[in-house]
């Protein structure tokens, strides 16, 4: 039987008062699941504290997103230019390789690609590996050596080699994540994980609403209200089912660990695939958004959590369909543990699903099935780093 090639993560954290993601109305995000409202964390929320986090920084390099890395690099190599005709042709070799980015193939439009409205030269928003970096700011430099005419073939040619050269050299938030791009020349990434948008497993409605001021010392002293500002913030809690998958064999091609999707994978590789899915699972179970944080301090760690190789991606989210009920004694996390633990067993049996799992709970006696829940994250990492042997 051919090893499983997908990791699922299904993580339950309970969290005390927040407003971890909000919309363009400063609203909580909501989404509308078996008839009820639930309140959201969007996957791009997640991804982002995932790739932002101290975890995730002291483990891994992490890439640059953003429209302006060439205005950037335009900046700082034009600060170290001896004259000023290399700090024009250091400009505009950084325009030329802007119009590449975007697209533009043919030299005249290349040679005429112009900085943004802003005032600055941009291009697709890109997450930008540091290895590219690095090589970008050493083409610019090369080209900048070049004629005036020739910079815009230099370029193209130079950027379409630096690109096929830098596979496997991506960083691993964009091995996770993936990359799209505009231009043939600039390779895309398809994403080796999968991140769902966190709902909670009950119903949320109404939220509330924290009415809130800023006091102002100066005119407090002086016998006022000292109300120097009003203003309203919703909020609210709940237990959040958070789900993700993860491509191991994507993954090592996106690591340059295996040349192609249906290459080999070599025990070595699979080993260092599992080693990040272990990371990943430690980023789901720990790491949540910043917003708001200050305000509330919902920094709460995952309750329960479900790890599985597998054969497909698989949610459990229908687990929570039908909204969870508060317990007689209050609270939704027993029932939200015990809804997860049997939807995995059934949709097993239903659908003869040959998964190899392994449950993490902070609470004693769960259990998955007839296994008891390990009571450490460390283990359930160590289980997936073995390859889902004890």
């Amino acid at each position: 039987m051919s090893k499983h090639n997908f990791v699922n993560f299904h993580v339950l954290i309970s969290h005390s008062p927040s407003c971890l993601n909000r919309d363009d109305m400063n609203m909580q995000k909501t989404a509308i699941f078996g008839g009820e409202t639930r309140v959201r964390i969007s996957s791009q929320s997640l991804k982002r504290a995932f790739r932002t986090s101290d975890y995730y920084l002291g483990q891994f390099s992490k890439s640059q997103r953003t429209r302006r890395l060439l205005d950037d690099l335009a900046a700082k190599l034009g600060e170290e230019a001896t004259d000023e005709p290399q700090k024009a042709a250091i400009e505009q070799c950084a325009l030329f390789a802007a119009a590449i980015f975007e697209g533009k193939t043919k030299p005249k439009e290349i040679a005429e690609y112009k900085r943004a409205p802003s005032g600055h030269i941009e291009t697709q928003i890109l997450p930008f590996s540091q290895s590219e970096i690095t090589a970008l700011r050493q083409l610019l430099l090369d080209a900048a050596g070049q004629s005036e005419k020739a910079r815009p073939d230099f370029l193209r040619d130079a950027i379409r080699t630096m690109e096929r050269e830098q596979r496997g050299y991506v960083d691993l938030d964009v091995a996770l994540s993936g990359r799209m791009a505009n231009s043939e020349l600039i390779y895309p990434v398809d994403g080796a994980l999968a991140v769902a948008h966190a709902i909670t497993s009950h119903a949320v409605e109404p939220q509330d609403i924290d009415w809130f001021t800023a006091v102002d010392d100066l005119t407090t002293e002086e016998g006022e209200s000292g109300a120097g500002h009003l203003n309203t913030q919703q909020f609210s809690a709940g237990v959040f089912y958070r789900y993700a998958s993860l491509n191991l064999r994507q993954l090592q091609v996106n690591m340059g660990l295996i040349e192609g999707i249906k290459a080999e994978e070599t025990e070595d590789s699979r080993k260092r695939a599992l080693e990040i899915a272990a990371h990943v699972l430690h980023l789901m179970a720990t790491v949540v958004p910043t917003a708001k944080q200050q305000s509330f301090a919902a920094h709460n760690l995952a309750d329960f959590a479900i790890v599985s190789l597998a054969h497909q991606p698989v949610s459990l989210a229908n687990a929570f369909e039908r909204p969870i009920e508060r317990a007689r004694n209050g609270g939704f996390l027993d029932q939200s543990i015990a809804a997860l633990s049997d939807y995995w067993q059934r949709i097993g049996k239903a659908y003869g699903l040959e998964e190899q799992a392994c449950a993490f709970a902070t609470q004693a006696d769960c259990t998955l099935g007839d296994q008891s829940a390990l009571a450490s994250l460390p283990e359930v990492k160590q289980w997936l780093v073995n390859d889902g042997a004890n």
